[in-house]
């Protein structure tokens, strides 16, 4: 699904024009952006938790060459499921 699918599943799901689910969709987008930018978790209980991550730098090797190569350190967003979610994508 895309963000175009995305924006007609909220519309007709919650009633709204496009234009309307559009501008939830990316309001809400930013907000957890916003938040995660700010180092804080964003918890939606019952679908799951965004959160921001320091992976060290560390040694690799490039698969290409083999050559020992520099993994510098960076932030990298997580995304754990919450329980309800897991459930709801095992049924299937």
């Amino acid at each position: 699904m895309n963000k175009t699918e995305l924006v007609q599943a909220i519309a007709e799901k919650a009633d709204l024009t496009k234009v309307q689910a559009k501008a939830a969709l990316d309001a809400s987008l930013g907000a957890i952006s916003e938040a995660l930018i700010k180092g804080d978790k964003v918890a939606l209980l019952g679908f799951g938790t965004f959160q921001v991550i320091k992976k060290d730098a560390r040694e690799g090797i490039n698969p290409a060459t083999k050559a020992k190569i520099k993994i510098p350190a960076k932030k990298v967003v997580k995304f754990k499921a919450g329980a309800d979610l897991a459930l709801m994508v095992n049924k299937k």
